[in-house]
């Protein structure tokens, strides 16, 4: 069925289908109906090559059908996922057309009533969906890793190029000790890494053990073959780490993992985009304008931050499901309910409204510049940042309650620089330290933060 986006109810289909093409070939109604295509097809394939002694026709698999089943494993046709929903209408079952599709596909290519016994042997259908559902958020990990990596790119380069940009810190809303634009940057990139490799080390798993878990009709079938050892192979066999003790499905815990991983990288950007917003709306960051672009329907004058709206907003919604997911999907009645299977069906969509936001970051980041002088101003006024500076050298040079009476000089008034050189040369300390002292302007009292921005 064709759909108009402007018919779609998700605007991830809707108004962001540009945005979001990209994950369609791998977390789609199409992609995972492919994806168990190519499952049941490796194992017609995997049992060919390894020829389980009870499972006698897996001998007889010819060169013409394994290669068949190679070629569907590798790229099932365009008109796969139509033909196995057509047979879904007749089985009310999502995998068993899967299967039936299969079987269809290598009848054709020859295959005896015999040998299309084998396909889907000793499978349950969560054995296809575990396997499926892995490598497709596998892959759709890499495609998203990319898309953070690019962003973390971006930040570092902006980082490096404002490294020196002295700007006016604010905790808790109010002036505090001045900091670099590109020190700050660097805080989020820090942070951005990090976030990133712990998503990326989530180990992917599967599972391939029949009904229950016990491989209860490979036994009873072939009892002669070590089913242990063959699932074993087969699961790794697909890049995926083995999980042997489990029960109809795969527990999901490291689904649950994955989630919650990519929800603290969410976390991270949702963090950011509201420090840009902020930094936008005090004039320290500017919005280059694009020509043609509409701020407000009533006041022409705005450039409105949209893009790091939008992204905060994608990433809360993103997180409302992914933390459903962390939270829900390790959780399945004794050998298991059906309550994952439509949970699971909205993984792209989380991925999705993610990937919209990292799209926006990245093209609102392309945007902005800051403004120095605007920053300059601020901290022009801002002198009585300097004294943490005074009250730490009192402190180091033994002056007894150093602390206090910088408290009395400057909490609640407005400080200059001249009354803050009147006060230095006050100070009951050595000459060298109050020329030190004289010479800070709130501009100059940066610490490291030029180098920690840079690395060095």
């Amino acid at each position: 069925m064709s759909l108009d986006a402007l018919d779609a109810l998700s605007p991830l289909d809707g108004r962001y289908a540009k945005s979001t093409a990209p994950l369609r070939a791998h977390l789609s109604e199409g992609a995972l109906i492919r994806e168990r295509i190519r499952i049941e097809a490796d194992w017609l394939v995997f049992l060919a090559d390894t020829r389980p002694a009870g499972l006698p026709a897996a001998a007889q698999i010819t060169r013409a059908l394994r290669d068949a089943a190679v070629e569907l494993a590798k790229a099932p046709p365009a008109s796969a996922a139509a033909a196995v929903k057509a047979i879904e209408q007749r089985t009310n079952h999502d995998v068993k057309a899967v299967e039936y599709y299969v079987r269809d596909q290598l009848a054709s290519a020859g295959a005896s009533p015999e040998l299309l016994e084998l396909v889907h042997v000793g499978c349950t259908s969560e054995d296809i969906n575990n396997l499926a559902y892995a490598r497709l958020l596998r892959d759709a990990r890499n495609l998203m890793l990319a898309e953070f990596r690019a962003l973390l790119l971006q930040l570092r380069e902006f980082s490096l190029q404002h490294a020196d940009l002295p700007m006016l810190s604010r905790t808790h809303g109010q002036t505090a000790s001045p900091t670099t634009l590109g020190k700050e940057w660097s805080n989020v990139a820090a942070r951005l890494a990090r976030a990133i490799d712990r998503w990326s080390g989530v180990a992917v798993l599967g599972k391939w053990n029949g009904a229950v878990g016990n491989f209860n009709a490979h036994v009873a079938a072939a009892p002669q073959d070590d089913w242990a050892a063959l699932s074993r192979r087969f699961v790794e066999s697909m890049g995926l780490g083995h999980n042997a003790l489990t029960t109809q499905i795969e527990p999901h815990d490291w689904i649950g993992e994955y989630a919650d991983a990519l929800a603290a990288l969410d976390v991270v950007l949702i963090d950011f985009s509201r420090d840009v917003w902020g930094y936008i709306s005090l004039g320290y960051l500017r919005q280059r304008a694009v020509a043609g672009e509409v701020g407000s329907s009533t006041m022409p004058h705005k450039v409105n931050p949209i893009d790091f709206e939008n992204a905060e907003g994608n990433l809360g919604i993103a997180n409302a499901l992914l933390r459903h997911f962390a939270d829900k999907l390790p959780i399945s009645r004794w050998q298991r309910d059906l309550t994952d299977s439509t949970v699971l069906r909205n993984v792209g969509v989380a991925l999705g409204h993610v990937l919209v936001s990292l799209r926006a970051l990245r093209r609102g980041l392309g945007k902005i510049e800051p403004d120095p002088t605007r920053m300059a101003t601020d901290l022009a006024e801002a002198w009585e940042v300097l004294g943490e500076a005074v009250q730490t050298v009192l402190r180091a040079r033994g002056v007894p309650n150093g602390y206090e009476l910088l408290k009395d000089f400057t909490r609640g008034r407005r400080i200059d620089g001249v009354a803050y050189r009147a006060f230095v040369a006050t100070l009951p300390i050595d000459e060298a330290s109050k020329s030190r002292l004289a010479a800070m302007t709130p501009t100059s009292y940066l610490g490291l933060a030029g180098s920690l921005a840079r690395g060095s």
